[in-house]
């Protein structure tokens, strides 16, 4: 922070902990939003050129010193290092990433001395974990290969949450994983005030009691609970819908397509320009691709899709039970929904390619393409989620790949709605959204 006394130069600066700029005091006594001593933008200004010289910087939380030398070694004392202890659940793939952003961002918050210091003190795969009992930070050289291979005795998930919440300073919990166990953990953190970023959506699609007593714990401690990576990856779908509510906007409608999985497998197999091939065809490049899950059908029963429609039918006001109370169109055959492997429906779906092949011609014959999407009727309390025939000018026809959209029809928006799009699947994308939720985390601490 820098400042000078009322004199020919007579200004202040005011940086956050990040070093950015959020205030600045001038020689006509105002303050200053970051915003504004940067461009002049938009005014955000307090008069305090009233008070006495010998006051103005104290209005500021300045201690004014007798010397320059004072000034100079108050300037480095004045906001002292915060530690975050962070733990982490889950190095596969989204895991990994992560850690690897973490340790660039780390590295960047470093360079600041006024950044808080982030401390990875715990990393958890399956039954293996790798901790620091005196919460000094893990070395970030091989360490997906250091847990795999430790021989720590591993912790439950309660003494987890113990062990980050006994920690000096504040502890953020990052769950990588998909794990419901992990989920119905998310109340005992928050209210022993360990605060949470993860993508596992079964935290806020499962029963509607799990997302009261996670906002409620939340409430109560002071605790932080983000998750944008919940709804499709690094897309900011999750802040943009809450935004848009917590600034009061009356949000009608939310459609879209929501899979990055069935976005690909309907671009290629009812494309706007060719055929397409068989569906089972179309299916099995999808899994090589790495698009679908290990066992498709996953993706082709509509779950997915099910459950963010309930996270932002939920954060849209509706109470919505579970992802099961509201038509889902499965994609699987009747005939194979009992078929035990992944590997054995993969053999047989060929034998099925003419249920899809007679619903892509239908559309074909009316100037239309399929398309798998969600939508959500907030007047009206509905929600469903299947495959839809759409004019080949519409912007849904028009994706690529495994693109999504996501439109926002509101009262402020009108009929030309807020729309969100791009990649919404993949290990990197995903884990930006994990990193960026640590970032707004760290802010708000």
């Amino acid at each position: 922070m820098s400042y000078h006394l009322f004199g020919t130069t007579r200004s202040i600066e005011l940086k956050n902990e990040f070093g950015l700029i959020i205030g600045l005091f001038d020689e006509i006594g105002l303050i200053r939003s970051g915003a504004e001593s940067q461009t002049r933008g938009s005014e955000a200004e307090v008069a305090i050129q009233n008070f006495p010289p010998s006051q103005q910087l104290q209005v500021l939380g300045i201690k004014p010193s007798d010397s320059n030398s004072s000034h100079n070694k108050e300037d480095s004392t004045m906001v002292p290092t915060k530690n975050v202890f962070i733990g982490i659940i889950g190095v596969g793939g989204v895991g990994k990433c992560f850690l690897s952003q973490l340790e660039v961002l780390s590295k960047r918050l470093a360079k600041n001395p006024s950044s808080p210091k982030l401390s990875l003190v715990l990393v958890s795969r399956s039954s293996k974990v790798l901790y620091s009992p005196e919460y000094q930070a893990l070395p970030f050289e091989s360490l997906a290969t250091k847990v795999t291979e430790s021989t720590q005795k591993p912790l439950s998930l309660t003494e987890a949450i113990d062990f980050l919440s006994a920690a000096p300073s504040n502890a953020i919990l990052v769950d990588n994983t998909s794990s419901q166990d992990v989920a119905d953990q998310y109340p005992q953190a928050l209210s022993k005030g360990v605060s949470i970023i993860t993508p596992n959506k079964k935290a806020f699609s499962g029963s509607y009691k799990l997302w009261q007593d996670i906002f409620s714990a939340a409430a109560s401690s002071g605790a932080k609970i983000y998750h944008e990576s919940s709804c499709l990856a690094g897309l900011p779908v999750i802040s943009t819908l809450k935004d848009l509510v917590e600034t009061g906007d009356e949000v009608t409608r939310i459609e879209g397509v929501f899979s990055g999985t069935m976005s690909f497998l309907f671009n290629s197999f009812a494309p706007l320009e060719g055929s397409g091939g068989k569906w089972s065809a179309e299916v099995s490049k999808a899994k090589e691709l790495g698009y679908t899950e290990p066992d498709p059908r996953d993706d082709l029963n509509g779950l997915d899709v099910a459950r963010k429609l309930t996270i932002l039918a939920r954060m849209a006001g509706l109470p919505v039970e579970s992802p099961t109370d509201f038509p889902v169109q499965s994609l699987i055959p009747k005939e194979l929904e009992s078929i035990e492997s992944g590997d054995q429906f993969m053999q047989e779906l060929p034998k099925y390619d003419s249920q899809m092949e007679d619903l892509k011609v239908a559309a074909e014959k009316e100037g239309k393409v399929l398309r798998y999407v969600g939508s959500i009727d907030v007047a009206k309390k509905e929600i469903k989620v299947g495959l839809e025939k759409f004019d080949r000018s519409h912007p849904i026809a028009a994706l690529k790949g495994s693109g999504n959209s996501i439109s926002f029809f509101t009262k402020r928006y009108g009929a030309d709605p807020m729309i969100v799009s791009g990649a919404g699947a993949g290990g990197e994308i995903t884990a930006m959204g994990v990193t960026g939720d640590l970032i707004k985390v760290l802010e708000r601490l």
